[in-house]
């Protein structure tokens, strides 16, 4: 499991740093969410987050088709969302009010 994750890791780096402008403020955050799923979290500003996404989203979409063909085939279902660093925060806001709930 650490292997696949780190090669779906190892690519998403090198895919966004293609397209992006702001690498230097570019995040990749991965989770587990039981066995055998990974969470990838792109965090970038949002001018990066446009661009990532690219137009009605197909750039975005080829991007999850690729890394879930690859996950699949090591048995591994992956998700990846692409977000800006606004969002991140508030993401990160409610889960930790969520949890002192």
């Amino acid at each position: 499991m650490e292997q696949i994750t780190a090669q779906l890791k190892d690519f998403l780096q090198y895919i966004a740093l293609q397209f992006i402008k702001e690498p230097k403020l570019a995040e990749l955050r991965i989770g587990h969410s039981g066995e055998n799923k990974v969470n990838f979290r792109l965090i970038l500003t949002q001018p990066d987050v446009a661009i990532l996404i690219g137009r009605q989203g197909f750039t975005a979409s080829t991007i999850r088709s690729v890394i879930k063909a690859a996950a699949e085939r090591e048995g591994v279902t992956v998700n990846l969302r692409i977000h800006s660093h606004d969002e991140e925060r508030q993401y990160t806001a409610a889960l930790e009010a969520k949890e002192t709930e």
